[in-house]
Order: C-alpha cells, then structure tokens, then sequence
C-alpha cells in the first residue's frame, strides 16, 4: 500500500511541476504557436510560390533580398536603374606584387604604437623644417624662403586639396 502511495504522490508532482504552460519566444518556435511569426524567406515555399512571387508579389509576405540593395526603383511596372546606385568596386592590378594572399600563423606578431598627429608632422614636414633650419633657409618669422608647393597654398586651396577624390593616396 506504501508502494502505491508513494508511485501517485510523485506522479502528482510530475504533473504539477510539467503542467505548467511555458511560453517560448526563440526562433525554434517559428510556425509552431504562430504563424504570423513564421517567416516564409526565398528559399521557402515551392517552385509554383516562387514563381508567383517574381511576377507579383504577396504585400504580406516581402521578397527577401537577404542586405542587397535595389539599384533602381519601380514606377508604373516597370523597374528603373539608377547608375549612381549600382557599387564600383576598385580593384588594383596585383599582377607584379611579390606579396601572397596567405599569411602563415608561424608569422611573427607585428606590434605598433599608435599614429598620431604628432607622428604625422615629423614624417612629413619635420626634416624639411630641420633642413631650412640648418641652411638658413628660414626668414626671421620662420617661413621657408624656397617654399614648395605645398608651402605655397593657401589655407581655402589646401582645404579643398584635402578633400578631393584620392587625396588619401597621395
């Protein structure tokens, strides 16, 4: 009798503990509670579905495009391209480079401090500065009296060097 009271003291708190409704909201449950959620991409659906959706797509079901943008628009029917919006992609020319694509793990670990501002001006106009310095080069404000091209700018033409296409190169 022991036996059979202890078999349906725990079957009752099987039951009460497991019947207790769990809600999940993770993408495993997709379709599973409901179908608002279930998201019908590309892939899904069959070869007739597909097909209906390329000459006239559901307004509730959207076309996935998967993060490719439209390069164009649709105005009455009819797709339009705008050549602005297609990507260039500027690719050098790697016929002559001696470097591999591959970088071996064996590869020592290349470690470099930060490039500041102040990097930048001594790699750039400090030994042209020293160089005048030493020559007396300089007038007795401090400018250069051989100035380069560069030198030679004004402020409003320097600006707008800075900001062409490719300055960043050069």
């Amino acid at each position: 009798m022991s036996n059979l009271k202890l078999f349906s003291n725990n079957c009752i708190s099987y039951l009460i503990k497991y019947s207790i409704r769990n809600i999940g909201t993770s993408s495993s449950l997709y379709g599973k509670r409901n179908f608002r959620k279930f998201l019908v991409l590309n892939k899904r659906g069959t070869r007739i579905f597909k097909e209906q959706q390329k000459i006239k797509p559901h307004p509730k079901i959207p076309i996935d495009k998967r993060g490719v943008r439209d390069t164009g628009f649709v105005e009455n029917g009819e797709f339009k391209e705008i050549p602005e919006k297609i990507p260039l992609l500027v690719v050098p020319d790697l016929k002559d480079c001696k470097l591999k694509p591959y970088v071996s793990y064996k590869a020592p670990e290349v470690v470099q401090p930060e490039f500041t501002s102040i990097d930048l001006f001594n790699a750039i106009y400090a030994n042209k500065i020293v160089d005048d310095f030493a020559k007396n080069k300089l007038d007795i404000s401090g400018n250069p009296l051989e100035p380069t091209e560069e030198e030679k700018l004004t402020p409003e033409e320097a600006w707008i060097n800075a900001r062409k296409c490719g300055s960043d190169l050069f």
